[in-house]
């Protein structure tokens, strides 16, 4: 069952990224051109999303396990670190140069466009440096 939940969650999801314009780079990169020919409406889209999300992690804050009974894993921590910043930092650039970020590359890597099965694989990269810098960081 949480296969298929986990399913339906990122099908769902994909679908929003598909309608919102998430997923094309064009829009992404006209909302972050604020010094241009801003286009303010992912800024909705992300309203939206910050609306929807707020409530549903109050009430997820409040429970020690998940409707489907697996363990509730919610970020403890608060600090902000330097990682924690390198790693904000990387993402927003990336996300700006490409103009496209991991959920919506995902959801149009099979549509045959060479640039998003580029990012992705950087993406993927950069993931397994992570891992192996984690790994080290660990010993």
């Amino acid at each position: 069952m949480r296969k298929l939940a986990s399913f339906a969650a990122g099908l769902l999801f994909g679908q929003g990224l598909l309608l919102s314009g998430m997923a094309n780079p064009a829009k992404v990169i006209g909302f972050l051109d604020l010094a241009g020919a801003w286009d303010p409406s992912l800024a909705l889209v992300m309203a939206g999303a910050i609306g929807t999300a707020l409530p549903a992690f109050a009430w997820a804050r409040r429970r020690d396990r998940a409707l489907l009974d697996a363990p509730m894993r919610l970020p403890r921590t608060r600090e902000l670190d330097g990682r924690l910043i390198a790693g904000s930092l990387s993402f927003g650039i990336g996300w700006g140069v490409a103009g496209i970020c991991p959920g919506p590359a995902v959801a149009v890597l099979l549509g045959g466009h060479w640039q998003i099965a580029l990012f992705v694989l950087a993406m993927l990269g950069g993931m397994l440096l992570f891992s192996a810098l984690e790994r080290r960081r660990a010993c």
